[in-house]
């Protein structure tokens, strides 16, 4: 994966977005056609732990990195940078409401990438919203 960018076709980008969503068929696509680390990387975003460490054991930290970083790590958006994985860490960042990552995006990135981000933002979201109820305490998506 070269660093500015995913190096995917288009539609396996909004593949994974509605994977990210929780489309069993197109989570089940994902892993018939080889794109494990997409499949993993979208259980990762609703904290399912076995994958993200799949993802750091099989190569792909920058992944598990942008999960992070979206999470508002610090030392995930640091590492996505230094090692210029710009288009990850924008979408980390505008998954956690970074306005100037999406303008980022718009202007540096094709559509299906501001579709992703956007799909995990509402997972993660969710997810948040969760955590702060105390009515669905730790009630995962």
């Amino acid at each position: 994966m070269k660093k500015n960018e995913l190096a995917y076709p288009s539609l396996v980008i909004l593949a994974w977005a509605k994977a990210v969503e929780g489309n069993l068929d197109l989570q089940k696509w994902l892993l018939e056609n080889n794109y494990n680390e997409l499949l993993m990387a979208s259980q990762a975003v609703r904290l399912h732990e076995p994958s993200r460490i799949w993802l750091l054991e099989n190569g792909y930290p920058e992944l598990m990195a942008m999960i992070s970083a979206a999470e508002g790590n610090p030392k995930a958006q640091k590492w996505l940078q230094q090692f210029e994985y710009d288009v990850l860490y924008h979408i980390a960042m505008a998954v956690d409401h970074e306005q100037s990552s999406w303008l980022w995006l718009r202007k540096n990135t094709s559509p299906e990438l501001i579709i992703l981000a956007k799909s995990i933002q509402v997972i993660k979201d969710r997810i948040e919203d969760n955590h702060n109820d105390v009515h669905a305490i730790h009630k995962d998506l």
